[in-house]
């Protein structure tokens, strides 16, 4: 039997007996405890137990494996294959533990090889494998993958979601590399750290497309813009609640269905991306992903719905990112002061807006769909601002009693189906068909409809993407095309915006809440925010964790300081006791800085030869040169009409400056 650690509850894996303290070792690289009992080489001396360092961490191998001459089996070949990896003292031990993983999974290197070089080929010259560098430093712990949709834990370890889940789900409340404790809030609600997702996605774009011609996902457009939304001298209010919108930047009609191509963004000319965030609702209306700033439907009852916004507006909502539950609007009383009323008082029906959904709901349109980071229920809502995360389907929709009380609310079942990845994804491809989830609410639910129909939008197996099966409803309303001097303005105004190469960006996506920098000795919060380590410190520099209380010369009760995040108000008094810094970002950021000194030393080097070989050029030109030739021969006929121009402008000048002087 294989040497086996102590699982959480301090049992041996191997002999099933909780073991005493004297007879545990811990090991001193990951912290995990060991039956010494158990192990095929315990240590000889108490000293020995001080620097000591499990089987998995040493690559010690295990002597009481299966090791038989007579079997000829794969066994004790597999075993020998992985004693000579041990034994090449030429493989660093990332080489080897890369190695003996290809081994146990079956799979062979030479065609991965072969692909990472013509990747690195087609990628014009990349001189680092970005994918490599986060892959030996983010991989998750459990699938040993880049992490998809990562969670990062306070300790700082990074896992994907599906497997955080899985692994609280078993019970477990400690993190799985280090056994720190894991914040219940964290444990019911992890958060998604975006800077990971859109690190790794921007790395395997750059692989696959080359350096500097990947897509940008993640375009913040420029807030120092003069066309922005204002608020007028008749607004009764402050800020934006009766603020008038800036200027629409993309040239589709309010009721065009569908994502927004290239060709009418003449801007930028790459049409509205996914991923692409704004700062607030009017914003987002100047990009065209959704128009209404209020409200949550943008349709017609007759015609159809062209996006929808997710804010956290119903209770009944349901968002699981690849699909979500959505209620309809209405059933509320807004008359006269109760525009913020959340509390039910009629029925939904399938009218206006409701409708509009339905209607796209049967015909199968595309349904843009952006959320706001005021949905605080859902794992996949921004951190901040508002988000386009593509197209949706509406599958089916019905009606059943809502979770406030007796009256009846409409819901519609969203399925993405864009040809984009999703931001909370590092896939480089959009989505495939998959089956519709089963929802338990179905079994109560009245007036369910149903699309039988073939949807107009609909997926092409010959094209392998999304597109118009059927041609899309003609606009009812005339589009405006920018003006060519309007177009370039725009352009000059969003050219900052655009980073120079794909290291710069991912640089960028590191990059500190606080001070706007690359971050140093990065540590990311329970919410999963990036700072660093020094300014998170200085923002909550001289409080304390707890402050006392006294009144009238009684010494009350002490009470807990509030220290809300400075991105979000979750709090992060518990965390700030004791940051730990998270190593695995850290490790990734200082080699992308190594390889941006190690470019920069290259191209002045380059320079520098350049410089000389030019200057010993000239040299060598004022060498060859006659200096007899150099002065040139002037003849008394070639001198003559040279003195009267001369003449010419002495009298000519005078005459005009007396002129002008008159004047």
């Amino acid at each position: 039997m294989a040497q086996l650690p102590c699982d959480n509850d301090g049992a041996c894996l191997r002999c099933k007996a909780k073991p005493p303290q004297e007879e545990t070792l811990t090991c001193g690289t990951c912290g995990t405890p060991w039956h010494a009992a158990c192990l095929s080489s315990p240590p000889e001396t108490l000293a020995s137990t001080l620097q000591w360092h499990c089987p998995d961490c040493s690559g010690e191998i295990d002597p009481l494996l299966p090791v038989s001459g007579v079997e000829s089996g794969g066994g004790s070949d597999l075993v020998a294959a992985i004693r000579a990896i041990e034994a090449d003292e030429s493989l660093t031990d990332a080489d080897k533990a890369k190695k003996r993983q290809e081994l146990l999974s079956g799979k062979s290197a030479t065609d991965e090889d072969d692909d990472e070089e013509e990747g690195k080929k087609s990628a014009g010259g990349l001189d680092v494998d970005l994918l490599k560098a986060l892959g030996e430093n983010l991989n998750c712990s459990f699938c040993i993958q880049l992490p998809e949709r990562p969670v990062t834990t306070p300790c700082g370890h990074n896992f994907c979601l599906k497997c955080f889940e899985k692994w609280i789900g078993q019970g477990k409340r400690t993190c799985a590399k280090c056994r720190s404790p894991i914040p219940p809030k964290m444990a019911s609600n992890p958060r998604i750290n975006s800077s990971l997702v859109s690190a790794i996605r921007l790395a395997r774009v750059s692989k696959s497309a080359g350096a500097g011609t990947g897509k940008v996902f993640h375009f913040i457009s420029n807030q120092d813009r003069p066309d922005k939304a204002f608020t007028t001298e008749r607004a009764k209010k402050t800020g934006k609640a009766n603020a008038a919108s800036g200027r629409i930047y993309v040239t589709i009609p309010p009721d065009h269905f569908g994502p927004i191509p290239a060709e009418n963004d003449p801007v930028r000319n790459q049409g509205v991306l996914v991923g692409e965030s704004w700062e607030d609702r009017l914003e987002c209306r100047q990009w065209g992903a959704h128009f209404p700033h209020v409200a949550g439907i943008a349709g017609q009852s007759n015609y159809g719905a062209q996006s929808v916004a997710l804010s956290g507006g119903y209770e009944d909502d349901e968002d699981h990112g690849e699909w979500f539950l959505y209620t309809g609007s209405g059933g509320r009383d807004l008359s006269g002061n109760k525009r913020t009323n959340k509390d039910q008082s009629f029925d939904q029906k399938f009218e206006k807006s409701n409708e509009a959904l339905r209607v796209s709901c049967k015909m199968g349109y595309p349904v843009r769909v952006v959320r706001s980071h005021k949905e605080k229920r859902s794992a996949y809502a921004p951190e901040a601002g508002v988000r386009y995360d593509g197209v949706y389907r509406i599958e089916k929709c019905w009606r059943k009693v809502g979770i406030q009380g007796s009256f009846k609310v409409c819901r519609y079942l969203f399925v993405r189906c864009d040809n984009e990845p999703a931001p909370w994804t590092s896939d480089e491809h959009g989505d495939r068909p998959r089956p519709l989830p089963n929802i338990p609410e179905l079994k109560m639910a009245t007036e369910l409809f149903e699309r039988k129909e073939s949807p107009s939008w609909n997926f092409d197996e010959g094209e392998a993407c999304w597109k118009w099966m059927k041609p899309p409803p003609a606009s009812l309303k005339a589009v405006n095309v920018l003006d060519p001097e309007e177009r370039k303005t725009m352009k000059r105004a969003i050219k900052a915006a655009h980073s120079n190469s794909v290291r710069e960006k991912l640089l960028k996506e590191f990059s500190c809440k606080i001070c706007r920098q690359v971050m140093t000795l990065p540590v990311t919060t329970p919410c999963a925010h990036n700072f660093c380590k020094a300014c998170l410190e200085d923002k909550f520099a001289g409080q304390t964790l707890v402050r006392e209380r006294s009144r009238g010369g009684r010494t009350l009760r002490a009470q807990k300081n509030v220290m809300n995040c400075p991105c979000c108000p979750t709090d992060i008094s518990d965390f700030l006791q004791n940051p730990q810094v998270n190593r695995e970002v850290m490790e990734v950021i200082e080699k992308l800085k190594n390889k941006e000194e190690d470019k920069a030393e290259s191209e002045e080097v380059e320079d520098a030869s350049m410089e000389e070989k030019a200057e010993s050029e000239s040299e060598e030109n004022c060498e060859t040169t006659d200096p007899e030739e150099e002065t040139p021969v002037v003849t008394e006929e070639a001198e003559q009409p040279r003195k009267r121009a001369k003449l010419d402008i002495d009298t000519v000048v005078p005459a005009t400056m007396l002129e002008s002087g008159m004047k």
